[in-house]
């Protein structure tokens, strides 16, 4: 099992889809990681050479942000709108969608589960 940027790879997947496990690495950059350092699509994760390896996470840690750096940076920016307190902050704080979406109906994800309010009984005459 390949261990890159603190994450291991999953070694039965091709290389490409294996970076895309480490956090912020996508489809798109793994391609260009694997375009740039010259290695086949095709190959899987165990095909990998030692010093292929050791290639691919020398350019991640020289090239890109990932893992525990990149976590750490977004969290300060939300951290930082909270505390200006400027409108995307207040959404973040309540818990609200922060991109404008509605919240009428939908945006579960983000509020949480529905509680339900006790209406007005039925008083029948």
């Amino acid at each position: 099992m390949a261990r890159i940027a603190g994450v291991n790879v999953p070694t039965q997947k091709k290389v490409v889809i294996g970076l895309t496990y480490i956090y912020g690495i996508g489809l798109v950059r793994a391609n260009q990681i694997m375009k740039d350092l010259e290695i086949d699509m095709t190959k899987r994760v165990n095909q990998l050479s030692d010093h292929e390896i050791l290639k691919i996470r020398e350019y991640i840690d020289a090239h890109i942000k990932v893992e525990g750096d990149l976590r750490r940076e977004v969290s300060m920016n939300v951290k930082r709108l909270m505390d200006l307190g400027c409108y995307r902050g207040l959404r973040h704080r309540k818990g609200l969608p922060v991109r404008g979406q509605r919240t009428h109906t939908n945006a579960r994800t983000r509020k949480g589960k529905a509680v339900a309010i006790a209406g007005k009984k039925k008083v029948t005459k």
